[in-house]
C-alpha cells in the first residue's frame, strides 16, 4: 500500500479497534468471559464490514463453521471479492481473565498484502521470542536460556540482572521463569497478553527487554505484522499443546522443530497494525467511561514508515448507553 493510503487504512483499523474494545468494556462485570468476547467480535465485525475495500481473514475467531463471524478465509468489507489485503483479528485478548481483574485485555487488528501471511493450521500453539531491534538476528532462540541472555545483554549494553523478560504466568512456564530468575534477570508475568509482550520487547523505553515461552499463533501472527513494522527480532516454533494438537501437526507434517523468523510468517514489512486498550496493561489505557465519554487509547503502527503512534480518544455515547 501507499504511504498515502496508510493513515487513512490505519484509522478505518482503529474505528474497528475502538468499536470492539468499547463493545467488550459494556460487557465487563455482567456475565461470563465468553459474552465479552462475543461482544467484541460482533462490533469489530460489523465495522470491518463498513470497510470501503475487501479485506481476507487470515488469522481469526477460528475456522469456517466453528464460528459464524470472523473465521479464517472469511471476505469481509468492501464488494466481498478479489481482497487485496489479509487481516489479522484477535477481538479481545486476555478477556477469558477479565472477572478475575486482569490487566493488558485489548482488542488487536494486523493488516498485510492478501498472501503475506503464514497458515500454520491446525497446529493453535507457538513458542515464541521476541527482543528489541538491536537483538534482531543476532540471537538464536534454540540457544539455552543463558546464553540468550547472555548475548541479549550484551547487544543492549545491559548486565544479564538488570534484563526484564515478559513470560506468560502459565504452568507450562514454571521451569523457564525459574530458570531466568535464576540467572539474575527479572521476570514480568501476566496470565494473559503476550502480543502486549512482544510489542514491549520491540518499542524503546518500555522497560521490557525480551518476551519468551508459548501463546497462540495466532497472537503470534499478530505480533509478528508488529514486529516486522518496527523492525524488531520476532521468531516462533510450531510448539503443540494437547495430544490431539500434536496427532494434527503431525499429521500434516509440519515442523516443530524449526524457528520461523517474522519475515516467514508475514512475507512483507507493508503491514498496519493497531491495538486498542480494553483494560489498563503495561502498554495501553483501557476504555474509562466519564460523562457521556468513553476514552480510548489505542496503538497505530505503520510498516511504510515504521512510525508509531500512540492515541487518545473521546467517544461519545450512543443515546441509549
Amino acid at each position: 500500500m501507499s504511504e498515502d493510503k496508510t493513515p487513512q487504512i490505519l484509522a478505518l483499523m482503529r474505528g474497528a479497534a475502538e468499536s470492539a474494545a468499547r463493545a467488550a468494556a459494556e460487557q465487563i462485570g455482567r456475565g461470563p468471559a465468553e459474552g465479552v468476547e462475543g461482544a467484541a467480535a460482533r462490533a469489530m465485525c460489523e465495522a470491518l464490514s463498513r470497510l470501503p475495500f475487501a479485506v481476507r481473514i487470515a488469522a481469526g475467531e477460528g475456522c469456517a463453521g466453528e464460528v459464524s463471524s470472523l473465521y479464517e478465509g472469511e471476505i469481509i468489507g468492501g464488494e466481498r471479492r478479489d481482497p487485496a489485503f489479509d487481516l489479522a483479528v484477535d477481538p479481545g485478548e486476555g478477556t477469558t481473565y477479565l472477572a478475575d481483574g486482569l490487566t493488558n485485555a485489548m482488542t488487536v487488528l494486523a493488516l498485510a498484502p492478501v498472501g503475506a501471511m503464514r497458515r500454520l493450521a491446525p497446529a493453535l500453539y507457538m513458542e515464541k521470542f521476541a527482543a528489541p531491534p538491536a537483538a534482531k538476528g543476532q540471537i538464536d532462540p534454540a540457544w539455552p536460556i543463558d546464553e540468550k541472555l547472555a548475548v541479549l545483554g550484551k547487544v543492549l549494553g545491559k548486565e544479564v540482572e538488570e534484563l526484564s523478560i515478559f513470560v506468560l504466568e502459565k504452568p507450562r512456564h514454571r521451569l523457564l521463569i525459574d530458570q531466568i530468575r535464576e540467572l539474575g534477570a527479572e521476570v514480568t508475568s501476566f496470565p494473559a497478553g503476550d502480543i502486549a509482550g512482544a510489542l514491549l520487547s520491540a518499542l524503546p523505553q518500555s522497560g521490557i527487554d525480551a518476551m519468551m515461552g508459548t501463546g497462540g499463533i495466532r497472537e503470534g501472527i499478530l505480533s509478528a505484522c508488529a514486529a516486522r513494522a518496527l523492525g524488531a527480532e520476532f521468531q516462533g516454533r510450531i510448539d503443540p499443546q494437547l495430544q490431539s494438537e500434536q496427532a494434527a501437526v503431525k499429521q500434516a507434517g509440519l515442523d516443530v522443530t524449526r524457528w520461523i523468523p517474522a519475515e516467514d510468517l508475514v512475507t512483507s514489512t507493508d503491514t498496519c497494525f493497531c491495538a486498542t486498550g480494553i483494560t489498563t496493561g503495561l502498554l495501553l489505557e483501557g476504555v474509562e467511561r466519564i460523562e457521556g465519554l468513553d476514552r480510548v487509547q489505542t496503538l497505530m503502527i505503520a510498516g511504510s514508515t515504521g512510525e508509531s503512534q500512540l492515541q487518545t480518544t473521546w467517544r461519545r455515547l450512543a443515546p441509549n448507553a
